[in-house]
């Protein structure tokens, strides 16, 4: 069986990244679900910080200038920490990873796509970040390079809005 394949067209172009379905069910099964119900479109990239990552999934930002982009979550919740031993996924450059509050179980539908190798955030190294890997890019880390390099104002928020215009899975 192979993983699902999510295709995200935005503003700036297109690219695709595989969903680790087999690795992390918990989490894969999410994002698509919330893809699927077409939750993610027409959303923005509410946090960009070049040399990092860049972050999307809130469900306020589909106004890219809302004060309250970056502080939502999906319709259903949060979902349970997933941890896997045999699945110790490293944030490494174009990995994409969930986000949470910095509490247990707090992911949601924010993800972030890495950029760098985030080591640090790895969910099985030693310090207090814990962001589980669950998708890499496959084609387009060029368009992601280039979300990657929008200049921002406050709040690492694009000055340029850049949209998510449709997430498609194919699995």
């Amino acid at each position: 069986m192979s993983n699902p394949v999510a295709t995200f067209e935005t503003s700036l172009g297109t690219f695709k990244a595989e969903i680790f379905k087999d690795k992390m069910p918990v989490t894969a099964q999410n994002f698509i679900d919330l893809a699927k119900a077409g939750f993610y479109d027409g959303l923005h990239f509410h946090r960009v910080i070049n040399n990092f990552m860049i972050q999307f999934g809130c469900p306020h930002s589909k106004d890219p200038v809302s004060p309250r982009a970056g502080t939502g979550g999906p319709p259903h919740g949060t979902i349970q920490d997933e941890h896997p031993a045999d699945a110790q996924l490293s944030n490494e450059p174009g990995t994409l990873s969930m986000a949470n509050t910095g509490q247990p179980n707090s992911g949601g539908s924010q993800f972030f796509i890495n950029t760098v190798h985030n080591d640090y955030l790895d969910w099985f190294s030693a310090g207090p970040s814990k962001h589980p890997v669950f998708g890499k890019i496959t084609e387009g880390m060029d368009v992601v390079k280039q979300i990657e390099a929008t200049p921002c104002g406050p709040n690492d928020r694009p000055i340029t809005p850049v949209q998510a215009i449709h997430i498609t899975i194919e699995e």
